[in-house]
């Protein structure tokens, strides 16, 4: 393996133990939203951060769903 596919898979490692780490925490992904977002939404209104952190937080406690999927 030469050095930069050793570099991008190490970064990709990181990345994914960070994301796992911040859901175990309650912490959500909002990148991993905008992606479902422009995949499966395009049509909806992206929200900022905040407001997709207010709906997330709101959802969670009190027990809905939240989201569509």
């Amino acid at each position: 393996m030469n050095f930069r596919r050793l570099i991008a898979a190490t970064q990709a490692g990181w990345r994914r133990a960070a994301q796992t780490a911040r859901l175990c925490c309650g912490v959500p992904d909002y990148e991993g939203y905008l992606r479902h977002l422009r995949e499966h939404h395009p049509e909806r209104v992206v929200p900022s951060y905040a407001e997709f952190f207010r709906e997330r937080q709101q959802a969670h406690y009190r027990g809905g769903t939240g989201r569509c999927c």
